[in-house]
């Protein structure tokens, strides 16, 4: 399939290299599986002859994680956000502006300076919404605040206003949470931690009410919707039966009727067939969106997959294509 766009793509900037460290990730998933990743977050050029190789017409770009939701310090966040967003614009997308477009980096930590970045990289340098990488620091690395926190208010007002939707990125779960994975450290990460960690994150905002306030505001998540197209059926018949438990809203409608309305689920690093037909079978297509995941997964891996995978030709040019197109409003021909 060929003009194919893809939207769970990832790159860093020096500023946030000198901000991460790597090692925790080197030392789970490999060092140099991850020496690669690192030099592959930098570079534009091959990204860009791999995508057009393999039929790949956009990709939207975001800062890796955590990003700037690992920045701690609210002012350093809020100016690392800013300068992320401007130098991902020179550096990447104006290099080849018919290839590819980003996700603002936002700093939470600040509300309504995140509110404001925002409409500025959505209205001054043509970003397509926002990427956050889960919860985000306040105070220390084990001091993190979800984004259904009532603090968080002026951002969802700003991204509903704007109409533009939220991609929620996984992170690894806050140091306290980690002992469950002990002494599998390898699992604390995209193997199992992430999915399971913003699974919940989802169904907090879900819980919190913030889609009867904000109907309008769409969620994006990564790897076959986090493993939720095939719980949510159980995590909803459960609250049902549970209806007066605590954190649950008296007036709320059904939480399947929210993960139908406000969410859209992407195929970045889960290529698989079975998988996606259990998407589709609780999202359906019109909300289903291919995605690779690079250059954590392989591009050539993600697309013979989806070039291949049993679908009925209009099912895969929706997903791989006019679904994408209709969400962010892109022109018809990227």
């Amino acid at each position: 399939m060929f003009h194919k766009v893809v939207l769970e793509e990832h790159v860093s900037t020096p500023r946030n290299n000198e901000l991460w460290d790597s090692t925790g990730e080197a030392a789970r998933n490999g060092k140099d599986y991850m020496e690669q990743v690192d030099k592959d977050l930098l570079e534009v050029d091959r990204r860009v002859a791999k995508l057009k190789a393999h039929g790949i017409g956009y990709s939207i770009l975001s800062l890796t994680s955590p990003g700037i939701q690992g920045i701690a310090d609210p002012s350093l966040a809020t100016e690392v956000a800013i300068e992320t967003n401007d130098y991902v614009k020179k550096n990447y997308v104006d290099k080849y502006p018919q290839t590819l477009g980003f996700f603002a980096a936002v700093a939470v930590q600040e509300p309504h300076k995140a509110a404001a970045e925002l409409e500025r990289a959505v209205a001054e340098l043509g970003a397509h919404g926002a990427m956050i990488n889960g919860y985000y620091n306040v105070s220390g690395q084990d001091a993190g605040v979800y984004l259904d926190h009532e603090d968080a208010e002026p951002f969802w007002a700003k991204a509903s206003e704007l109409d533009v939707p939220v991609y929620l990125h996984p992170r690894e779960a806050r140091p306290s949470g980690q002992a469950l994975y002990e002494p599998y450290g390898s699992l604390v990460g995209s193997a199992w931690g992430f999915a399971h960690e913003t699974a919940t994150h989802a169904l907090r905002l879900i819980l919190s009410g913030l889609f009867d306030r904000f109907p309008n505001i769409q969620i994006i998540l990564g790897h076959q919707g986090e493993g939720l197209p095939q719980m949510i059926p159980r995590v909803a018949s459960r609250l049902r039966k549970q209806r007066h438990g605590s954190g649950l809203g008296a007036n709320q409608l059904p939480v399947e009727h929210y993960f139908h309305n406000n969410f859209y689920a992407t195929t970045s690093g889960h290529f698989h067939t079975k998988s996606l037909y259990n998407t589709l079978d609780e999202l359906g297509v019109d909300r289903t969106l291919f995605s690779i995941d690079y250059p954590y997964e392989d591009i050539e891996e993600g697309v013979a997959w989806f070039d291949n995978a049993l679908l009925a030709e209009n099912d895969r040019l929706k997903i791989g294509r006019t679904n994408a197109v209709r969400l962010f409003g892109l022109p018809e021909d990227v």
